[in-house]
Formats: C-alpha cells, sequence, structure tokens
C-alpha cells in the first residue's frame, strides 16, 4: 500500500507540471501571435532602428512599443547602449510604433506596413519634457545641428551635365521642380495672416479715427486675410506709422506688399524689422521675397537663418527645396535626412530626400526613400506620384516599387495616374513577350486610365506601345495617333508611330514622323536648357563630403522615355 503511493505521488506531480507548463505556452502563444508564428513561417519581417534626443545623443534603455492594426497585445523592448532596438520574427501587416523615456517627451510613428520578409529601418527622436519658461525668460534659438556645407555663390548651369541620355536629365529635372509642389508656403502670404476679432464699430472707427493704431490694424488686418493686400496696406502703412516698433502689424505689411507684388517694399519692410526681431517668420517670408527677386543666394541664407531660429518641418523643408532645386542636391540631402530624422511622420521629408538622391543619380535609394514615405500615409497620391514618375528611368522597377503602385491603384481605383502607373510597372516586370496575363493587365489598366482621364497622352502612348509587342500594328497606330492628338509635345509618340508605320510598309509616313520627331525632340532639349539656365546653381562647399553616388542606369528604351 505505501510502494503504491510512493509510486503514484511522482506521477500526480509529473501530471500537474506538465498541464501548467502547457498552459503557459498557450497563453504566451495567444498573447504574441508574432512570434508564434516566427518559428512556423520563412515570412517574418524585422523592425529595426534607434532612439535619440534632439541633439542627436542615443537614447539608452528607452521602451519600445509596438502593436499590430490587427491584434491587441503590445510587444514590448528596450534600446541598446547605443539607442538602437530590433525585433525580428514579426507577421506581415500594419503596425504602430512608440517609444518613451524618462525625462522625453512620447515619440510615435505610424501606423506602416511591414510585408513578407521585409527588413525596416524606423528611427525616433525624443524631445526633452521641458517646463515653461519663466515670466519674461525668453530661450535661445537652438539650431538641430551645425550644417556640413555651406553656399558660397551662384553660378549658370552651363557645365550642369546630366546622368544619362537627355531624356533620362529631362526626367530628373522634371522631378527636382516637383518639390515645390509640396511646400507648404503659401504662394500669397495673406493666407498666412489670421483676422483680429474685429467688429463693426471697429470697422467704423478705423473710417473715422484715422489715428487709432488698433482700428487700422485691425481692418489691415482682416483685409489681408480676405485676399484684399493692395486695398491692407493703406490702413497697415497707416498703423506703422503710428506704431513703427509694433511686430505684428510690420510682419502683415510686409505680406501685404509680397502678395501684391511689391517685392521691394516688403524686403525693405522686412529687413528693417529683422533689425529689431530676430525671427524665423520675418526670415522665412524674406527669403520668399528674395527668390522672387531673382537673388537666391540671399533667398538661401534666409531659409537658413529661419530653420535655425525655428527648426519647424516646414523650414526646414523649404530650405531643402531650395537648395534641392538649385542644384546643390548633396547639401538638400543633408538638410532632408536631418528634416526626416526631426519630424519621422513627415512625408514629403523623405519624397525630398528620396528625389535628392536621385538627383545625385542614385535612383534605388531614391526609390526605396519614396516607397518609405508611401508607407507613412498610404492615402496620400504625392509618394506614389514621384514613385511613378521615377520609374521612367528603369528597365524594370523594384518589387518594393512595384508593391506600392500596385497599392496606390488599390486605393485610388478612379485615378488616372494610379491606373497607369501601375500598368507600366507591370510592363517593365514582365516576364517576357509570352507573359500574356501580365500583358492582359496592364492593357486593363491603361484603359481605365483612359477612361478616367480621356487626354492623358502618355496613357494613350503606352498602350500602343503594348500593342506594338504584340505586333497589332492597326492598333498601335491608333493608339499613337491619339497620344499625339491630346499630348503634341510628347515627342516619343511621334518615334514610336514612324516605327510602327515601317512595319505596315508606310515609308512615307514614317519619314514624316521621323521628321517631326527629330524636331519636338530639339525643341524640347532646348527648352530644357533654357529652364537649366535660368535656375542659377548654388556653388557650396561641404566639409565631409559624403561618398559618390553611383552612376543613374540609361533606360534601353526608345531615345525619350515618357515624362
Amino acid at each position: 500500500m505505501g510502494r503504491l503511493l510512493v509510486t503514484a505521488l511522482p506521477n500526480q506531480y509529473l501530471r500537474s507540471l506538465l498541464a501548467m507548463l502547457l498552459a503557459l505556452v498557450a497563453v504566451l502563444l495567444a498573447a504574441f501571435p508574432a512570434l508564434a508564428q516566427s518559428n512556423a513561417s520563412d515570412n517574418h519581417a524585422t523592425l529595426q532602428g534607434s532612439v535619440r534626443d534632439s541633439n542627436g545623443s542615443p537614447v539608452a534603455g528607452a521602451a519600445i512599443y509596438f502593436q499590430a492594426k490587427d491584434a491587441s497585445p503590445i510587444l514590448v523592448t528596450h534600446t541598446e547602449a547605443d539607442g538602437t532596438f530590433r525585433c525580428s520574427a514579426l507577421r506581415a501587416g500594419v503596425y504602430t510604433l512608440r517609444s518613451d523615456a524618462g525625462g522625453f517627451n512620447q515619440a510615435s510613428f505610424g501606423p506602416f506596413s511591414l510585408g513578407p520578409k521585409e527588413i525596416k529601418k524606423i528611427d525616433l527622436t525624443l524631445v526633452a519634457a521641458k517646463s515653461s519658461p519663466a515670466h519674461g525668460a525668453t530661450e535661445t534659438p537652438q539650431f538641430y545641428d551645425e550644417p556640413q556645407f555651406t553656399v558660397a555663390g551662384v553660378t549658370d548651369t552651363t557645365n550642369l551635365g546630366g546622368h544619362g541620355s537627355t531624356a533620362t536629365v529631362r526626367n530628373t529635372e522634371s522631378l527636382t521642380r516637383g518639390i515645390t509642389s509640396l511646400s507648404k508656403a503659401v504662394a500669397t502670404p495673406s493666407a498666412k495672416v489670421a483676422p483680429p476679432a474685429i467688429s463693426e464699430e471697429s470697422l467704423r472707427a478705423a473710417a473715422h479715427a484715422p489715428d487709432s493704431f488698433d482700428a487700422n490694424y485691425a481692418l489691415g488686418a482682416m483685409l489681408l486675410a480676405s485676399g484684399k493686400p493692395r486695398e491692407a496696406t493703406s490702413n497697415l502703412e497707416r498703423a506703422s506709422k503710428l506704431n513703427p516698433g509694433d511686430y505684428e502689424n510690420s510682419l502683415a505689411l510686409a505680406r501685404a506688399y509680397a502678395a501684391s507684388g511689391s517685392y521691394e517694399r516688403s524686403r525693405s519692410t522686412l529687413r528693417a524689422m529683422l533689425d529689431q526681431h530676430d525671427r524665423a517668420e520675418p526670415h522665412h517670408l524674406l527669403a520668399d521675397v528674395d527668390e522672387k527677386l531673382n537673388d537666391p543666394l540671399e533667398a538661401v541664407r534666409q531659409y537658413q537663418r529661419a530653420a535655425e531660429i525655428d527648426p519647424s518641418e516646414s523650414n526646414l523643408f523649404d530650405w531643402g527645396a531650395e537648395l534641392l532645386i538649385h542644384h546643390a542636391s548633396e547639401p538638400a540631402a543633408q538638410v532632408f535626412a536631418k528634416g526626416a530624422h526631426l519630424y519621422p511622420t513627415s512625408t514629403r521629408m523623405l519624397i525630398g530626400l528620396g528625389i535628392s538622391w536621385n538627383a545625385r543619380g542614385a535612383s534605388d535609394k531614391a526609390a526605396q526613400y519614396l516607397c518609405d514615405a508611401s508607407d507613412l500615409n498610404p492615402n496620400d497620391p504625392d509618394p506614389y506620384l514621384f514613385l511613378g514618375r521615377l520609374q521612367h528611368a528603369w528597365n524594370a522597377p523594384s518589387e518594393a516599387s512595384s508593391e506600392r503602385l500596385a497599392r496606390f491603384a488599390r486605393l485610388q481605383p478612379d485615378n488616372a495616374l494610379a491606373n497607369y502607373y501601375y500598368a507600366v510597372s507591370l510592363w517593365k516586370r514582365r516576364k517576357g513577350a509570352d507573359d500574356t496575363s501580365t500583358w492582359a493587365k496592364s492593357e486593363s489598366l491603361l484603359q481605365r486610365a483612359i477612361g478616367f482621364d480621356p487626354k492623358l497622352g502618355l496613357a494613350h502612348l503606352q498602350l500602343g506601345i503594348l500593342y506594338s509587342e504584340r505586333k497589332d500594328y492597326p492598333k498601335a497606330i491608333a493608339a499613337y495617333q491619339k497620344a499625339i492628338d491630346v499630348s503634341p509635345a510628347l515627342d516619343e509618340s511621334h518615334y514610336r508611330l514612324a516605327q510602327a508605320y515601317r512595319q505596315v510598309g508606310e515609308s512615307s509616313k514614317a519619314q514624316q514622323e521621323i521628321e517631326l520627331y527629330d524636331q519636338l525632340s530639339k525643341k524640347n532639349a532646348e527648352d530644357l536648357e533654357r529652364e537649366r539656365r535660368e535656375m542659377p546653381q548654388f556653388v557650396y562647399t561641404l566639409r565631409n563630403p559624403p561618398p559618390a553616388a553611383p552612376a543613374l542606369s540609361t533606360p534601353n528604351a526608345p531615345p525619350a522615355p515618357p515624362q
């Protein structure tokens, strides 16, 4: 009896222990589904990065929280001594990243997507938690970092050169100029002025009490904010005479002058202001005005000073954009890189960084930044539009680029350009002439694009290219002719049409199209050269020159790929 009891107790103990272990494993697997599948699948993703403070120093021991969109548990890790973190074995999906540490404000990033086997790097910046300054105290302006370049002057662009064919240079220039469309700087500065609280009594006072500063400023500011800068100047000028040192009135007057085209008056007003008030706003507005007055060297210095005083996302972006459009791609990349570090959720910072690298000939690196930008806010069309234009420089887009353009078409199915760019991406990644499924999908997307925008010449052109590849020359000829009808300046359409005419024995028509192509191609090249000459190039020096970027690959396509 005693022997049986001794034997039974260990078996019961082992069974209980095994049950407890199995229960514990079940809890862990339920709580961490990403970890549960890490050994079951080779498609797991990895998220890594770093956490630094606003001075660029690593933050050790910072808590990292990241949560899948489709799961409630939050995975937690901490940064190493060098501020880095890494978490592998994550399922593909959409995540949100958050970090905090003692003495810092919390930083977050996302939502962002992780694809199968993808390794994504995300850097976060923690800003020190500060108490409000004592009454009357002012903080010394602090720039995020001392720039590693100096802009010394400007020169013409006759010695610019370019990467690859004329068409590739044209595409690069077009992408660079496109950066200015992302600027939040308002073309009419009056829109930046919020109208003060004003009543009917104040309006009547302005009309009958010309010696009232408050009444004249209130009416002038209201007119300016209402889009009437010329009418606003008389009241703001009168207020300025009554109180010459008032900051808000002087800034409003400078904006009114600029919005009405009186740039010299605006510049004089701003320079007088800056003698008393060294603030970011007047420096930024002065930069806008200097650019209008064809003084880019002074403009870039004013943008820089505005960013030094207030390294806001807007100030940093406009500084980088000014450098980029004046062909200072290396300094621009430095500014956009710092901006992306300080503002990790800014899509346009990543776009600017990507286009800066493209201007240096590194289209692959540019594409990666544009893909990252599209992941920040998948519903924002801007990163996709730049990515779609960038792919014209490639023989075949990367898999990552193609996936993003597919997402663009999926999220915005009624967008003509979304369908067009995805169609081009699919066609360039086709497996050969026998890849009928890809061919059919590309044709369907192009037809959708044309349905939404019948005047999209690029879509008609690409449709003709598809038909030519299948040797359906009558359809190709019709598509090329339609491209010429809706986009007469698209020189490649004439080149392609000439080739199609030759295939069907129409030699005289082919010769006419080649002549038209030569004329248009020459004109487009001259226009490009004139635009490059009209945009002065910054002369700059780098303290620590970055490694040379790889040469931009030249497509094997015909002489003039789509713009």
